[in-house]
């Protein structure tokens, strides 16, 4: 923050770009569009060199689980596959499809909308919502404020991914991420539903440990789910949102949890390799319903990830 601050007073030799969802419908403005089920949907194409600064968007839609069903993807520099694939309500931190108000720095839900402040350099730039549900979203609004630079040459690209396990598997830890190239970790979201009230009051899968190796080496651990996350005693104060943590859902009755943790102050580097993963329970021994979205910059080409597919949503 003081760094921004700091800087905030420095001429700016770049111009700022704009698009939104306005447009011309019939010599008059619409500022929505409909994305009809099944369709892409391309809300922007790019050609760079640029760095987006900010990114808002509020979706309408019958649909209770839109949030899940609509899939944000982005693709940086022409390439074939997304650096960026989510559902748009776990991208801003809405897990289970659950809407909470909060506004961390790099993300946020506010009053209906979502905005992301996380920088993303490109030569150019492909960014798409994919409606997954079998109804209409009835109005996407967005709007997308870029720089124009000379070169964007020094800069990783920005990734996020979503996995899913509706069922983490006995034994293993969940894996959030595994990334190779060049790069560092800036963030995780993590969505938990337990299915075992006996263990642990039905949070029992709250002890297990974060692990994050670079370069096969433990980079970053943690002495507990909820410690990761820079909390204590399996959350027993409840939620709250800070600028770069926060527990947004203490669900008691459900077993949900969703955190988040954005490692802006204290980035993992690494060189070669990225492996983030969490223990459920001590020895991977409670069984839960595990999602996450990882955030990190890296080199180009990125690992491919496997693609969502609409079973997996909800």
């Amino acid at each position: 923050m003081k760094c921004m601050l700091y800087d905030l007073p420095r001429f700016k030799k770049w111009r700022m770009k704009y698009i939104s969802s306005t447009h011309k419908v019939n010599k008059r403005h619409a500022d929505s569009y409909i994305v009809k089920a099944g369709e892409t949907f391309t809300m922007a194409e790019i050609e760079g060199p640029g760095i987006i600064a900010s990114l808002w968007l509020t979706i309408s839609s019958p649909d209770k689980n839109i949030l899940r069903r609509a899939i944000l993807r982005i693709y940086w520099d022409h390439e074939e596959h997304p650096s960026v694939e989510c559902p748009v309500g776990d991208f801003f931190g809405a897990g289970f499809s659950q809407y909470i108000h909060y506004h961390a720095i790099p993300l946020g839900m506010t009053s209906g909308g979502y905005y992301c402040f996380f920088p993303m350099p490109f030569n150019s730039a492909r960014i798409e919502l994919i409606n997954m549900s079998e109804l209409d979203i009835r109005a996407l609004f967005y709007m997308i404020g870029y720089y124009q630079v000379e070169s964007v040459d020094d800069m990783g690209r920005f990734h996020a991914v979503w996995r899913r396990e509706r069922v983490v598997k006995r034994g293993e830890p969940y894996l959030i991420l595994d990334a190779e190239g060049r790069g560092h970790l800036v963030g995780v979201v993590l969505s938990m539903e337990g299915y075992d009230r006996e263990v642990g009051g039905g949070l029992g899968f709250l002890e297990g440990n974060m692990e994050i190796l670079a370069d096969g080496e433990l980079a970053y651990g943690s002495t507990g789910t909820e410690d990761y996350f820079l909390s204590g005693w399996y959350f027993e104060k409840g939620t709250f949102n800070a600028p770069f943590h926060g527990l947004l859902i203490k669900d008691t009755k459900n077993l949900r949890i969703v955190a988040y943790r954005f490692h802006i102050p204290d980035p993992i580097p690494f060189e070669k390799s990225l492996l983030v993963r969490i223990h459920h329970g001590e020895w991977d021994e409670v069984m839960a319903d595990y999602s996450s979205v990882a955030y990190w910059y890296q080199t180009e080409p990125h690992k491919v990830f496997t693609s969502i597919r609409g079973e997996d949503l909800v």
